[in-house]
């Protein structure tokens, strides 16, 4: 009864099976193999675009690398306070840039507000020597607070973006939830919106570990072969990455999974929001539910073996749930049920 996060889930039985598949006979090192060149070809296609792409192994590497090729060392990359560049990647950023700066710019929900970034644009100091030039708009879809960008908020922020010569990147870990909640078409929340790199998660989603780094400007590309070599994120061994995302695309694999994931988290939102005491913080549009709640209540469901984390510290009144491609829904209920429990129980406590 895990909801500390979809890391936790495993890989999906056709993932592991295509990494066996993959495992018998001999193919070429570093990516030269046919079975690279395919997933090549079907990210461009599920893109609806000529594409370069390029497969790392974490999300943390594929963000990294991709800012790096975007941005000069005295670049500074504008993203939300929460994202996970900010918050979660040990610095990564900066190091694989030469050290560029990462630039807050607040929004609710999780997202940039646009009126936020375009004030940032003006005050950035654009040609002033003395200051870190603008250079990277980066987004997180679906965002650290489970909620999604629109294709309307996404052109809106690349335009300005652009309008001042930035480039706009996109933390995918979690994109393929977006997709699903969005249900569009994942060009037309990408480079129809505007987006220039967007890094295509699938580790959260039923990979072992797999992410692929998308350029749709085959020119933005053309540092991040000798990054990824350089970064240690050139796999001899490339087929076994190619053979995760196979399987993932496979049957629309990607979609599904994040389709059901994304039903739990509604599942989950909706029983705790009819709760008294419950407050929901952020519209569930993900796989990511934010519930307020008692800490009676919260010290209730940790004593009946739920696991999730307090959010954002072990004081906060705060949880936060997260579903995967694999969530018992018999969890989902019992932690309704329990969580319906504790408030009754604490309803007739005496004072």
């Amino acid at each position: 009864m895990n909801f500390c996060s979809d890391n936790t889930a495993g890989a999906h039985p056709k993932v592991l099976a295509a990494l066996t598949a993959a495992n018998g006979g001999a193919a070429m090192p570093y990516g030269n193999d046919e079975l690279n060149r395919r997933i090549e070809t079907r990210i461009a296609e599920l893109f609806e675009r000529d594409c370069a792409v390029f497969l790392v192994g974490t999300g943390t590497a594929a963000n990294a690398l991709s800012l790096a090729c975007l941005t000069p060392p005295w670049g500074a990359v504008f993203c939300h306070p929460e994202a996970h560049i900010n918050c979660d990647e040990c610095a990564a950023p900066e190091f694989y840039s030469g050290g560029a700066k990462l630039v807050t710019v607040a929004g609710e929900d999780g997202k940039i507000s646009a009126e936020a970034f375009a004030a940032a644009l003006d005050a950035g100091g654009f040609g002033n020597i003395h200051h870190a030039q603008p250079a990277v708009l980066s987004l997180t879809q679906a965002t650290e607070a489970g909620t999604t960008y629109t294709q309307r908020e996404i052109r809106r922020l690349a335009d300005l973006a652009h309008q001042k010569g930035l480039t706009v990147q996109v933390d995918g870990a979690r994109f393929a939830n977006s997709v699903a909640y969005l249900d569009c078409r994942p060009a037309d929340i990408t480079w129809r919106a505007g987006v220039d790199v967007v890094t295509f998660g699938g580790s959260k989603n039923g990979a072992f570990a797999a992410e692929a780094v998308v350029f749709f400007d085959r020119a933005k590309a053309a540092e991040m072969p000798f990054r990824r070599k350089r970064g240690g994120h050139l796999w001899s061994k490339m087929r076994f990455l190619a053979a995760q995302f196979e399987a993932y695309l496979d049957g629309d694999l990607w979609l599904l999974n994040a389709r059901y994931a994304n039903s739990m988290a509604r599942r989950l939102g909706q029983g705790l929001a009819k709760l008294p005491g419950a407050r929901i913080l952020y519209p569930v549009e993900a796989n990511e539910v934010f519930v307020e709640l008692p800490d009676g209540v919260i010290r209730g469901l940790e004593g009946d073996g739920f696991r999730f984390y307090r959010w954002p510290d072990d004081t906060a009144a705060t949880i936060r749930l997260v579903t995967a491609f694999n969530t018992d829904p018999q969890h989902v209920d019992a932690l309704l049920a329990n969580a319906e429990r504790h408030v009754r129980r604490l309803a007739v406590s005496p004072a």
